[in-house]
């Protein structure tokens, strides 16, 4: 997926070191560093520069991170689509339909990508895939402010205590959450809620063919 980036709040030159850092650390490894790995890349002795360093870049619209948890880091980027995609008929998945022969409309992207905090996971396995949600799909997620506002049956990313990140339907049974598979070969996960950290709620699915 090819997008342009909007304008965000400028950096200076450290918090900009850390970040072109942060962006091929976890292009290479699909996960954020440690501070300490974080200190040792920008030949720091302290952490206080890195979590100074990292404070702003969250304020400033760059990252999202839960301080004190490094592995919770996650880049954000603000995407926009200038002209959005054209709209040229619809198809048919049985028969066939008349050729496309002049744009009607346009899909318009901004909506989706220009959404504040809005960020892409790459989806590694088929627990979703009832959800037409497949191995190897990128999933385009929205921060959540607020769980309690979530509704039974969201599609979010939940960070789970000691387990990691998983995608999953959302549901609050009173004290407790229930993520659930979209795949009946796997059972649904039962925890207090105090031990599910939701990080995102599902906003598009991105397939490449």
């Amino acid at each position: 997926m090819s997008v342009s980036s909007s304008p965000l709040e400028s950096l200076t030159p450290a918090q900009q070191e850390l970040y072109d850092w942060l962006a091929d650390y976890i292009g290479s490894n699909q996960h954020s560093p440690s501070i300490r790995q974080m200190m040792a890349a920008m030949g720091l002795r302290s952490p206080a520069p890195i979590q100074s360093r990292l404070r702003h870049l969250q304020q400033k619209g760059w990252i999202t991170w839960q301080e004190g948890q490094a592995r919770t880091l996650q880049l954000l980027g603000s995407l926009t689509a200038d002209a959005g995609v054209p709209v040229l008929g619809s198809v048919a998945a049985g028969g066939l339909v008349e050729a496309f022969d002049d744009v009607q409309e346009h899909l318009d992207l901004d909506p989706v990508l220009t959404m504040k905090g809005l960020y892409a996971l790459t989806v590694n396995g088929d627990s979703m895939v009832d959800a037409h949600i497949a191995d190897g799909d990128v999933v385009l997620m929205e921060p959540v402010i607020d769980p309690r506002a979530l509704r039974n049956g969201t599609v979010v990313s939940a960070l789970v205590a000691g387990s990691g990140t998983t995608l999953k339907h959302f549901h609050r049974q009173k004290d407790q959450v229930v993520l659930e598979a979209a795949n009946t070969a796997y059972e649904p996960i039962v925890l207090p809620a105090d031990q599910v950290q939701i990080q995102g709620r599902l906003i598009a699915v991105w397939r490449e063919v």
